[in-house]
């Protein structure tokens, strides 16, 4: 029987409450059935990401390395394997076996090093940018669709901006507000990833690079490109306010180069990313902060990037 990760558990209950406690009681005895279900065998170190736990496993039949997830029941990981069986493989890990009821799935191996370990800036945006070109595959009817939820981010971003003190400007927050209008209400019916960050993208043997974590929305493949920049704000956190623009601009020309996206567009969902993060860091703080220095240091770079954004082609 797994043991599960402390720093899992704890987070998971600290989030979840009773119903977390009461679904890691359970967790075990449902990884012990998916592993006899499956014809698996435990194989390396039980790891976790933010909502689901890993354990890496030998498949009995063809003695090949696979990973067993099982997710906290959660309406964000409800389209994950629906993505996968799309993707076929195609820029993402395989899905080899599913069960919706238990947000259960057994996925093909990756290595534990990812994107985020890389160094060199262009790389991490030009790999990312590959990916994402690679996951925008026409995408089937049931899956959430991104202009469906156009509403509730206008509403959120006024409610927000209204009963927060911040320092954004207004031309910042009319921006985004600008951006959900224009372009979140109409678009295309691509896959796109929803989550695509560094630290989602792993090392593969199959492909140099294979996508894990996604939400399975369907939209405009341009908006990853600010989940991507939004996540990258440890790397830039320390720029002064001219270096962060050129840093950003770098990105943004690299990123939409490789993924094969308007750039213009990408600096819109990446400016309304940016204002929205600012806004949740206000609000909620993130898991990595949740208060003190480094989150006044956090909100300080989404406001700078939020502002460098609102410029219409900046630098050009």
């Amino acid at each position: 029987m797994i043991r599960t990760p402390e720093a899992f558990a704890l987070a998971t209950v600290g989030r979840e409450g009773a119903a977390g406690s009461a679904w890691l009681t359970e967790l075990p005895f449902l990884v012990d059935e998916l592993l006899e279900r499956w014809r698996c065998v435990p194989d390396g170190e039980v790891t976790h990401g933010g909502v689901g736990l890993v354990v890496p496993v030998r498949r009995r039949a063809a003695g090949e390395p696979a990973v067993l997830k099982v997710s906290f029941p959660h309406p964000g990981n409800v389209h994950e394997p629906d993505a996968f069986a799309v993707w076929s493989g195609r820029g993402a890990v395989l899905l080899h076996e599913r069960d919706d009821t238990r947000f259960a799935m057994l996925l093909e191996w990756a290595r534990s090093s990812t994107l985020a370990e890389v160094g060199d800036h262009d790389e991490v945006m030009s790999a990312a940018g590959r990916i994402s070109r690679r996951l925008a595959v026409a995408a089937p009817p049931g899956l959430p669709r991104l202009r469906e939820r156009a509403g509730e981010w206008e509403r959120e971003l006024r409610a927000d901006a209204e009963e927060l003190p911040h320092a954004l400007s207004s031309r910042a927050v009319g921006a985004a507000l600008a951006t959900v209008r224009e372009l979140g209400r109409e678009q295309p019916d691509l896959m796109v990833h929803g989550d695509v960050h560094a630290r989602n993208i792993l090392r593969a043997d199959r492909e140099p690079w294979l996508a894990v974590d996604p939400k399975g929305y369907a939209g405009d493949p341009a908006y990853d490109c600010g989940t991507l920049l939004k996540a990258r704000a440890l790397a830039f956190l320390d720029l002064e306010k001219d270096d962060l623009g050129r840093a950003v601009r770098r990105a943004l020309d690299v990123f939409t180069e490789s993924a094969g996206v308007d750039r213009e567009r990408a600096r819109r969902w990446a400016q309304l990313h940016a204002v929205q993060a600012s806004f949740h860091a206000r609000r909620h703080g993130f898991r990595l902060a949740r208060g003190g220095p480094l989150l006044d240091r956090i909100i300080a770079f989404a406001d700078s990037l939020a502002t460098s954004l609102a410029e219409r082609g900046p630098g050009r």
